[in-house]
């Protein structure tokens, strides 16, 4: 469990600077919160949450990164129940694997573990858990460079760039933890720590292409929903690796909407592409799987150019006690938000 600030009264000196506001990042930062250091958030998006991210379109919401998490780790679990974060089971049991031709190849067992999402999007619950951070949050506020601090010998500064494009250095931390994605994780320490980007050099991080389209003729009176009967699949079609009907998903409106992620390699090899071909094309794949043939009522493609672990780090975390440098994310140990979750908990521990 992590400290109170009771038990660590040498702690609350210490100012922690924590660059990104994913899963692992604010986890890290409650835990270093609740154990009395005084945190200070970096994330460049408007919103917190990574690869938790949403999208609210006139046709209703989508899961744009991360479509559920699943819940193994015990102390993963237990901070879900203890936050009250807003979270159900989806129907994704019904997960089916199919051939290129969207032929049903093999159904999953029942009973296998429960899979959960947020509501009413998979970022809630980044949200939920950054709420008690207030103004130790800055949102829209991107790191630039990470250098030694001008005036505090032995601790370190930010160079940031806001969304007005507004400049400022933020100073005097004790240390400096990195809970973003490798290879933003490897710019900003090549010119501060280049040492310690080195473990990084090995990982490898896959990007993803996501279609999410949306069919409003679908909602009326005996049409529940267009295609086929299951809720979500994965496919073994060159362009299509994931597919999920977002509008099964609980908490969620009615409209059909689906969200189609493309597979590790098409991406790679259409990273350059502009938005625009990458729809035409993952529309024209998905017709062939699902045999929905209807032009959808909205449409809209975007690019994680760092979304699935393909080869991780192989330990939970970074942490340099000398310099005051950590490194966290879920491509420490794997892929899924529970990964970092685990990752930016024991970072934390570790700091403390």
């Amino acid at each position: 469990m992590p400290l109170t600030a009771n038990d660590a009264p040498e702690s609350q000196s210490r100012r922690i600077a924590i660059v990104g506001a994913g899963i692992a990042g604010l986890t890290a930062a409650r835990t270093l919160a609740q154990a009395g250091l005084e945190v200070a958030v970096f994330e460049q998006d408007a919103a917190p949450g990574g690869r938790l991210a949403g999208l609210d379109s006139p046709v209703g919401s989508f899961d744009t990164g991360a479509q559920y998490f699943t819940v193994r780790d015990a102390r993963f679990k237990q901070a879900l129940e203890a936050t009250g974060a807003p979270c159900r089971p989806w129907s994704a049991n019904a997960v089916r694997v199919l051939d290129a031709l969207g032929r049903v190849v093999e159904a999953s067992l029942p009973g296998l573990e429960p899979h959960w999402v947020a509501l009413p999007r998979m970022d809630a619950v980044a949200a939920h858990w950054a709420a008690p951070l207030g103004d130790a949050l800055h949102l829209g506020t991107t790191v630039s460079q990470l250098e030694d601090d001008t005036l505090q010998p032995g601790r370190w500064q930010l160079r940031t760039t806001g969304d007005a494009d507004d400049h400022a250095v933020h100073a005097g931390f004790d240390a400096v933890l990195l809970a973003v994605p490798a290879g933003v994780a490897r710019g900003l320490l090549q010119s501060a720590a280049p040492a310690l980007a080195a473990p990084l050099a090995p990982v490898r991080i896959a990007p993803c292409w996501s279609l999410h389209i949306a069919f409003a003729q679908a909602s009326q009176p005996g049409l529940p929903h267009l295609g086929p009967q299951w809720n979500c699949a994965r496919s073994t079609h060159h362009r299509v690796a994931w597919l999920a009907r977002e509008s099964s998903k609980p908490g969620r409106g009615r409209i059909e909407r689906w969200t189609v992620q493309a597979s590790a390699e098409w991406s790679a090899e259409h990273i350059n592409d502009d938005a625009a071909r990458v729809q035409a094309k993952l529309l024209r794949a998905f017709a062939e799987i699902t045999g929905i043939r209807v032009e959808p009522s909205f449409a809209q493609a975007r690019l994680w150019t760092e979304a699935k672990t393909e080869k991780p780090l192989g330990r939970s975390h970074l942490w340099n006690a000398a310099s005051g440098i950590g490194i966290a994310g879920d491509w420490c140990i794997g892929h899924r938000v529970e990964d970092a979750f685990v990752s930016g908990l024991e970072l934390a521990l570790a700091v403390i």
